[in-house]
């Protein structure tokens, strides 16, 4: 992983029913990716139904025909809140109730007051 990755900081948020991910640098710039609910959920779902067999990216989002942006937000996401697990280069979910795992996350930030 470069240097670039590790000197950013990355923020999740939900505004008005997406999913937002933010990339601020150091210097200042920042990016922000969205994820609709619905995307998030398919890519939840799809991950559980695979398993054992574990998910990357690209695979991913080709196999589900969504956006790759969107799909990557999803499973960042997911990385962060400890429904998913990378072992080498694949993602695993982290329980039997991946999509259970993923939504509350969703709901939970989705409901924060601020």
């Amino acid at each position: 992983m470069g240097t670039r990755h590790r000197q950013r900081n990355v923020i999740f948020d939900v505004v008005d029913g997406v999913l937002e991910r933010k990339v601020i640098f150091p210097d200042g710039r920042t990016y922000t990716h969205r994820c609709t609910r619905q995307v998030f959920e398919e890519v939840a779902h799809a991950i559980e139904e695979r398993g054992a067999q574990g998910v990357t990216l690209d695979p991913l989002a080709k196999a589900l025909d969504l956006p790759f942006t969107q799909v990557n937000v999803a499973l960042e996401f997911m990385k962060e809140r400890g429904c998913v697990v990378t072992r080498g280069r694949r993602n695993y979910p982290a329980s039997n109730f991946l999509y259970e795992d993923a939504m509350i996350e969703f709901t939970f930030l989705a409901e924060l007051p601020y």
